[in-house]
C-alpha cells in the first residue's frame, strides 16, 4: 500500500509536467499542415509545412529553410492558395524515399529527388477533379502489400463531377508520367456536408479495412453533423456499406478508430473541430461518450500512448478561450483527463512523432492561428520505448532489428504499416528507408502494427 500511495503522485506529477516548446517557423500566413521524416538522412528530424504560398522543407536541428514548391502565379501547376489544407507522405515512387502528397486546389505530390535540399520537387498531379480536401492519409485498401492513398472530395455539384464523395486512389505503374492516379469512389454522393478528415482500419473484424469520416455541417453545408463509417465491400472498388454513428454533431471535424477501453472492440474518438467538444465512441455498439464538451473548436486530433503506460490518449488544441494545446490522458478503461500542453497555441494540425530520437513521441503542430510550426517536447515517459528490441508493450507491438534507425535496413514482417492515421495489415517485408523515422502505434483487433512517420 505504500509502494501505492507513493506510485500515484509521481504518476499525476509526471501527467502534469511542463512540456518544452520549440519553435520551427513562423508566418505571416495559415499554416494548416506539417509532416516529419529524415529527408536528408543526418539522423535529425526534419518537417515539411505548407506556408506563405510555399511548400518549404526545414531541416533539423537548426530548421534551415529550402522551398519545395512555389504555389505563386506563374511558378505552379495549381491553382494558386495560400497554403495546403493537408499533407501526408508516401513513397509514391518506391524510390526509398518520402515524397509529398499535398492538398492545394487540388490533389498533388511532390517528387523528393536524391538530393532534397538541391532545389525545388517535382509537381505532379494525382487528382484533379478531387476538390475540397481536408484530409490526405494512406493505408493498404487493397491489400496488396502497397499503399494507396485516401482523399474526401468535399465540394460541392458545380465544381467537381464526384461531390460529397469519399475516394481511394492507387498509384498508377509510372507515377511520374501517369496524367492522374487509378480513382476509387466509394461513397459516392454519400459524404454531404464538408466533410473533413478520415480515419482508417479493420473495424468489424472482417480483415478488410474501413474508413471512417465527419462533416462539420452549417448553412453553407447542408446534410452535415455527422460521424460515420463505411464499411468496405468484399471488392473494395464497389460502393461501400455506410453506417452513421451519430447525427445532429454541429461542427463535426475528426474521428479516429483505435482500442481506447483495453476490451476486445475497436472504438472511435473524435472531435467537433468547427464546433465544440470532444468525445469518443464504445464499440462493439457505439455508444457516444462525451469527454470534454466544452472545449471549443478542437480542429485537430492524434492518438498515441503519450506516456507510455500501454493505452491510448489523444491530443488536440482550441480556443479555450485562447488557443491551447492539450492532451487527454487515458487511465485505460476509455476515461480521459485533460492536461496542458502549451498555451498561446493554436493548431489545424496535429501529430505525434518523435522528433529528438529519444524514444517517446513528441507533439508537433501547425499552427493555424498561432502562424507558426512548433513542437513540444515529451517530458512524460521515464522509461523510453526500447528502440532494439521487438514483442509487445500492453496495446503496442513493436519489431526491430538492433540496428541505426535511420539507416537502410529491412524491418521483417509479418507486420503492419500506419501512416498518419492509417492502419494497414502487411503480411510482407517492409523496407525501411534511411530517410524514414519510426514510430509505434496500438494494437487494433489483435493486429500487430508499427509505423514509418509519414
Amino acid at each position: 500500500m505504500r509502494k501505492l500511495l507513493f506510485l500515484f503522485p509521481l504518476l499525476s506529477t509526471l501527467a502534469q509536467a511542463e512540456w518544452k516548446k520549440h519553435v520551427i517557423t513562423e508566418a505571416k500566413g495559415m499554416i494548416n499542415s506539417a509532416v516529419a521524416a529524415d529527408w536528408n538522412a543526418d539522423g535529425k528530424i526534419d518537417v515539411i509545412a505548407s506556408l506563405d504560398g510555399k511548400v518549404v522543407l526545414f531541416t533539423g536541428p537548426d530548421w534551415k529553410a529550402h522551398t519545395l514548391h512555389d504555389f505563386r502565379p506563374g511558378l505552379s501547376h495549381n491553382k494558386p492558395r495560400s497554403a495546403c489544407i493537408h499533407s501526408c507522405l508516401m513513397d509514391v515512387d518506391g524510390d526509398g524515399d518520402q515524397d509529398f502528397v499535398g492538398s492545394n486546389n487540388t490533389v498533388f505530390w511532390l517528387e523528393c529527388p536524391d538530393n532534397p535540399l538541391a532545389g525545388p520537387w517535382k509537381y505532379r498531379t494525382v487528382d484533379d477533379e478531387i476538390l475540397g480536401t481536408h484530409c490526405l492519409i494512406t493505408g493498404d485498401v487493397n491489400r496488396d502489400g502497397k499503399p494507396d492513398l485516401i482523399a474526401n472530395s468535399g465540394r460541392a455539384a458545380k465544381q467537381t463531377s464526384i461531390p460529397n464523395s469519399l475516394t481511394w486512389l492507387e498509384v498508377p505503374k509510372n507515377p511520374r508520367t501517369a496524367k492522374s492516379w487509378i480513382r476509387h469512389v466509394f461513397a459516392k454522393g454519400d459524404a454531404p456536408g464538408g466533410s473533413h478528415y478520415t480515419g482508417f482500419g479493420d473495424v468489424n473484424g472482417d480483415g478488410l479495412p474501413d474508413i471512417s469520416c465527419a462533416a462539420k455541417g452549417g448553412d453553407r453545408f447542408p446534410g452535415g453533423q455527422w460521424f460515420a463509417w463505411w464499411e468496405q465491400s468484399k471488392d473494395g472498388r464497389l460502393p461501400w456499406k455506410k453506417h452513421l454513428l451519430a447525427d445532429k454533431q454541429p461542427g463535426a471535424t475528426n474521428i479516429l478508430p483505435a482500442n481506447l477501453d483495453g476490451d476486445k472492440h475497436v472504438d472511435y474518438f473524435a472531435t467537433r473541430g468547427h464546433g465544440q467538444g470532444v468525445l469518443w465512441f464504445k464499440g462493439p455498439d457505439f455508444k457516444l461518450i462525451e469527454i470534454d464538451p466544452k472545449i471549443l473548436v478542437p480542429h485537430s486530433l492524434d492518438l498515441a500512448d503519450l506516456d507510455n503506460d500501454g493505452d491510448i490518449d489523444a491530443m488536440t488544441c482550441s480556443k479555450d478561450p485562447v488557443d491551447v494545446a492539450a492532451w487527454y490522458e487515458n487511465n485505460g478503461k476509455g476515461q480521459f483527463t485533460k492536461r496542458i500542453i502549451g498555451r498561446k497555441q493554436g493548431s489545424y494540425d496535429t501529430r505525434a512523432i518523435d522528433m529528438d530520437a529519444d524514444g517517446d513521441l513528441d507533439v508537433l503542430i501547425a499552427g493555424h492561428t498561432s502562424n507558426n510550426v512548433v513542437w513540444f517536447e515529451n517530458p512524460l515517459c521515464k522509461e523510453k520505448i526500447s528502440h532494439t528490441s521487438g514483442g509487445f508493450l500492453g496495446n503496442w507491438f513493436f519489431k526491430i532489428p538492433k540496428v541505426d534507425l535511420h539507416a537502410g535496413q529491412n524491418i521483417f514482417g509479418p507486420s503492419c504499416v500506419q501512416s498518419d492515421h492509417s492502419f494497414v495489415n502487411c503480411r510482407n517485408t517492409v523496407q525501411w528507408s534511411r530517410r524514414s523515422h519510426l514510430q509505434f502505434y496500438p494494437v487494433i483487433k489483435g493486429v500487430n502494427l508499427f509505423m514509418t512517420q509519414n
